[in-house]
């Protein structure tokens, strides 16, 4: 229990006296973010608050972390450096969404293959068991991590969106590992808690800093991380456990669901009109809440409100319903919503509706 306090504090405190150097350096060297046709900001604005968020994470997990009951932390940190690699390298001088796919590709394998961070069973869903053999479940676990990486990325639009997600999902997955002794992955969580928590004081709005690439990818991978061994740590408790989870796999999309199904949502549109998956454009939820008339920080509140709620609709039904009942109230819900809000834009925007009218739901 001290090892997860002090990791949060050790993280909070490093990030927290970090970020006002980093803002004075990037103004120094007009290291900025500037604004473009999509973005929801109008300011110049330093982009380099990841690189806190990354010194704080590393910091408070190496200090505080038993090495004795988590042999394959070395591996872990090695994933964590590529994306923090990469992600600095993108916020300074900005690259091919290929050669990011790569990096991502290599961090998620390191994890999969090093640290054995990868799903061994879908709890039965659409009947898939685990005969399908090792190789089906290492791609997959790799299709997990990738999407969920990016899901953070992409979300990271608005001020305080990505890093107060992060900080909610992390914190609930922190909590549940605390409460079944896997001390090991709450320290790694919570330490992610800390930094981010610091990082938010600035990117609130008026906001000082973003967390750029370099922390999105970052919060991406610590989730992608947790929620793989949340998964798979479910599976092996006993059924007595008061803390195990009868449809992980639901509850797990439920608590990252904002990112997550927006995403996917996203992606799944674009392949419909023939883009890249990785075409940039603003359809994204947070720029539906943008043109719908909110503020940054209304949107942020609304979304965490949005994830909250599908969090406790998870927890509370996991044992009534099975795991494709769940999963598909999670999605009816959350396509519901996002339909209703495409609609809601264009009745108030009407300027928006070349861009939105070959959305759907998906």
């Amino acid at each position: 229990m001290y090892a997860i306090i002090l990791g949060f504090l050790t993280a909070f405190t490093l990030t927290y006296f970090a970020i006002p150097s980093i803002i004075g350096i990037a103004r120094e060297k007009h290291l900025f973010d500037e604004p473009n046709a999509r973005s929801s900001h109008t300011v110049k604005t330093p982009s380099l608050g990841g690189i806190a968020i990354f010194a704080g994470l590393i910091f408070s997990i190496v200090l505080w972390t038993p090495f004795g009951e988590f042999a394959n932390l070395q591996y872990i940190l090695c994933a964590f450096l590529i994306i923090f690699l990469i992600g600095a390298k993108d916020d300074i001088s900005p690259m091919s969404p290929f050669k990011k796919v790569v990096a991502q590709v290599l961090a998620a394998s390191i994890l999969i293959y090093k640290s054995n961070i990868r799903l061994t069973s879908l709890y039965g869903l659409f009947g898939i068991e685990q005969q399908l053999g090792e190789v089906f479940y290492i791609i997959f676990s790799l299709f997990v991590i990738l999407v969920i990486i990016n899901a953070f990325n992409l979300i990271d639009g608005i001020n305080g969106l990505a890093g107060s997600l992060g900080a909610l999902i992390m914190a609930t997955l922190g909590c549940w590992f605390f409460m079944i002794e896997r001390v090991e992955f709450a320290i790694v969580a919570f330490a992610m808690v800390g930094a981010v928590v610091a990082f938010l004081k600035y990117n609130y709005t008026p906001a000082k800093i973003f967390m750029g690439d370099t922390g999105s990818l970052l919060i991406g991978i610590v989730c992608a991380t947790l929620i793989i061994k949340f998964i798979d740590i479910n599976y092996s408790l006993d059924d007595s456990n008061p803390y195990k989870f009868y449809a992980a796999p639901a509850v797990a999309f439920g608590i990252v669901i904002i990112p997550l199904f927006d995403t996917l949502r996203v992606f799944t549109t674009r392949i419909l009109r023939g883009q890249s998956p990785f075409h940039a454009d603003r359809r994204h939820i947070h720029h539906l809440l943008i043109d719908y008339g909110m503020t940054h920080m209304q949107a942020t509140t609304l979304l965490v409100l949005i994830n909250i709620f599908f969090m406790v609709f998870v927890f509370y039904l996991h044992r009534y319903w099975n795991l494709h009942l769940l999963l598909l109230s999670i999605l009816s819900m959350a396509g519901a919503l996002t339909l209703w809000l495409h609609y809601a834009v264009l009745r108030k925007n009407p300027s928006r509706s070349k861009q939105l009218e070959v959305d759907t739901f998906i």
